[in-house]
């Protein structure tokens, strides 16, 4: 081990060259100022010039002879801006959530290469009507066609689009060349960005706020105020509002304050299929000051809503965790819609959590934090009421109509009645009646967590491991496995509970529920939307415009639909399988059942009409199932807390979960086991064991769970593993670790 500290530095922080870091001794003077995310001058090159850059890793590994470094000469005031901030972010990430600083820094920085920019050209006459009629008349004798079509136009208009002029009237760029070199035209080009969002609506009226709504404004905008101009602290708040009463509109007043102050917002939203609904209602409020980032953009419109973000031609930048990452300078405002959703869990290195990697972005930048859910996660509202979060409650529909009347309708009387449809017989006569009213509706299947379960259809049984209380996973080979220790059993054809031959895996889907509702209603207009039907870059816009447009009379759909959509007509949703999510083999399966619960029957009544929802469960006595149908968030907390208390389960205790992936079965296995070896402190391990999905492409995975009291403890463990990988002789897994 060298007696010397280094510093690998980023030189330039261009997207392409984040892989190349250069090595520099740290002096003696300097050690313990330096750190990690610091922007520093370093002499670089034979002349020695000085240069800004990055510390991504400060370490007492050289990489070559320490006579061959260079000594880094100081810190740097010159680059403490967007860059930087995004280092200093990297490096947290790294080291909360077990990455390396070569991933983090991509993910910070998203867009990965510069795109051509785009032009508009302008074709401008430079000549006279008089000698334009001249050469007009020149052209049509020298059978010149396509000078002909351009100079006819020429005498009417001084200037023509470049691109309706090659399009429309099939003029070749030789042709236009010829004219510029006569001097008849000059080709102007303008640089512009390219906007994903295209609107040609009118401004919206500004709406007049509820006294809850008004309330909660007042009191975070004081709070922003407060932060603009004391950036030691940052507020964080956390808006609890029932399905309909009105948290957009909140978001959109405290945006418009963020503005006036002179600052920049970043808006988080769960699903694309959220985008153009929000986008649209953002963009008549605010105009091109708004713009969007996702994953169905271009590259170069990715890079384009970067580059307007960084110049500060945008204000406000709306789209799932990855938008979080957009280069605002004077970033004031962050929300997170819908905190509760998993999609804001990152599924590749770093395996980052939107929210928590929120929280630090506006700790570096000075900005306040919204959280807004109609079923926050559980982790948030414990810390809420615990005082981390400052916590506000909108009781009340902003049409004045009540929630959703809910019902639930036990399928395993259904099955007894004689009633093997996937829809009861309740739910067939709600349909009718909303069809005779010609009102819409929405049947959402809850697919989450059918994969390898087996459960009876005549009493509900679940097959469950004996050790864990989770939900065994059916594999080949007729085994029922247990994903979190590792217990095996056999199939079963009989359900031990009741003796029925009813027990198999759930087979229902959104194609078999559209095939149904034909047979039984023949003239039923019906929209599908899964995965199957949203694979094309519009085909969202184009299935909610539909439908909100009242072109179909039913929606059918899994998760996506009932996340956040507002469609007036709609007066029943049917819950189809709702315990689905009940089986997966996760802590969470009750709070993820009752917040899918909860958001579907919000999507019902939400006009001036009221609203009907019906729950089709074959555990119609489970807390998850009861509470979503009185939409009663403070009861199902109390009872999933008081769970999670008695597991020692976040927020109760602290929880990472890692998994091991290899080519070979054998090899995955023995490293989760070596790995499993290195955990020190007071930590439980869990495992190792096969994952739920244990094979893709190709790549067999193991999974191992630590539980213990104090983050710090696991956090520890974690690095024994980390230090365990470096040393380790050359290995073919790969290895992630997710942090709860």
């Amino acid at each position: 081990m060298s007696e010397y500290l280094f510093a690998n530095i980023i030189i330039d922080i261009s997207h392409e060259k984040v892989d190349r870091p250069f090595q520099y001794i740290i002096p003696q003077n300097l050690i313990g100022v330096v750190k990690e995310g610091d922007c520093v001058e370093v002499p670089f090159g034979k002349g020695n010039s000085l240069r800004e850059g990055f510390v991504i890793e400060i370490t007492q590994k050289n990489e070559y002879p320490v006579e061959r470094l260079k000594y880094l000469k100081g810190l740097s005031e010159g680059k403490l801006g967007v860059e930087a901030d995004a280092v200093r972010l990297a490096s947290w990430m790294k080291k909360t959530y077990g990455s390396t600083m070569i991933a983090a820094l991509k993910t910070v920085l998203p867009v990965k290469k510069v795109v051509k920019s785009k032009e508009i050209k302008t074709i401008i006459r430079k000549r006279t009507t008089e000698e334009i009629i001249f050469l007009y008349a020149q052209a049509v004798r020298k059978k010149q066609k396509a000078k002909v079509r351009i100079l006819e136009e020429l005498k009417n208009e001084e200037m023509l689009p470049y691109d309706l002029v090659v399009s429309k009237l099939h003029v070749s760029s030789s042709t236009l060349t010829s004219l510029v070199k006569d001097g008849t035209i000059v080709i102007e080009s303008e640089k512009v960005y390219r906007n994903p969002v295209n609107s040609s609506d009118k401004p919206e009226d500004q709406k007049i706020l509820s006294k809850e709504q008004a309330d909660i404004v007042s009191e975070i905008t004081s709070g922003m105020s407060k932060n603009m101009t004391d950036t030691s602290e940052n507020g964080k708040y956390l808006i609890h509002g029932i399905t309909g009463s009105g948290k957009t509109e909140v978001y959109i007043k405290l945006i418009e304050h963020a503005i006036k102050e002179g600052r920049q917002c970043i808006m988080l939203i769960p699903e694309i299929a959220l985008t153009y609904q929000t986008l649209m209602r953002f963009y008549k409020r605010f105009g091109d000051r708004v713009s969007v980032m996702n994953s169905t953009l271009s590259a170069g419109e990715k890079y384009d809503q970067c580059m307007r973000a960084y110049n500060g031609d945008i204000d406000v930048i709306i789209g799932p965790r990855s938008a979080l990452f957009v280069p605002f300078r004077k970033l004031g405002l962050v929300i997170i819609d819908e905190e509760h959703e998993s999609s804001y869990i990152s599924e590749n290195n770093p395996r980052y959590h939107a929210r928590q990697t929120a929280e630090e972005l506006c700790r570096i930048k000075g900005a306040t934090l919204v959280l807004g859910s109609a079923t926050p996660s559980i982790e948030t509202y414990f810390l809420a009421k615990n005082g981390y979060y400052k916590l506000f409650q909108m009781t009340k529909r902003l049409t004045g109509n009540q929630l959703a009347k809910t019902s639930i309708v036990d399928l395993r009387e259904e099955l007894k009645n004689g009633n093997r449809s996937v829809l009861s017989l309740k739910l067939k006569e709600a349909i009718a009646d909303r069809l005779n009213k010609k009102e819409q509706i929405m049947l959402f299947l809850n697919r989450r967590g059918y994969s390898g379960f087996v459960s009876c259809r005549a009493c509900g049984h679940v097959m469950k491991c004996n050790h864990c209380d989770v939900s065994l996973s059916r594999h080949r080979g007729g085994k029922l496995i247990c994903h979190y220790c590792g217990y095996q059993t056999q199939d079963v054809k009989i359900c031990p509970e009741c003796g029925s031959k009813y027990i198999s895996g759930f087979k229902a889907g959104t194609q078999q529920i559209e095939d149904e509702l034909k047979k039984i209603y023949p003239e039923i207009r019906v929209l599908r939307m899964d995965a199957d039907t949203t694979g094309t870059k519009d085909s969202y816009e184009n299935i909610l415009s539909s439908f909100a447009e009242g072109e179909a009379d039913v929606l059918v759909g899994t998760q996506m639909i009932v996340k956040g959509h507002d469609f007036p007509n709609v007066t029943l949703v049917g819950i189809l399988a709702a315990d689905l999510s009940l089986n997966d083999s996760d802590f969470r399966t009750a709070e993820r059942t009752f917040q899918l619960l909860t958001q579907a029957i919000g999507r019902a009544g939400r006009g001036e009409k009221e609203g009907e929802a019906i729950i089709q469960t074959y555990r119609p006595d489970h807390y998850s199932i009861i509470h979503s149908a009185h939409q009663d968030y403070e009861g199902f907390y109390k009872e999933e807390i008081a769970y999670r208390m008695l597991g020692d389960y976040p927020p109760a205790g602290a929880m990472m979960h890692i998994r091991v992936q290899s080519a070979a079965e054998m090899r995955a296995e023995s490293l989760a086991k070596a790995l499993a070896k290195r955990v020190v402190g007071k930590v439980r391990v869990i495992g190792p064991a096969p994952d739920t999905v244990s094979k893709v492409k190709d790549m067999f995975r193991f999974n191992l769970y630590l539980k213990g009291e104090d983050i710090k403890d696991i956090e520890m463990s974690r690095n024994k593993m980390e230090e365990y990988l470096e040393t380790a002789p050359i290995i073919t897994e790969t290895v992630s670790f997710d942090l709860y």
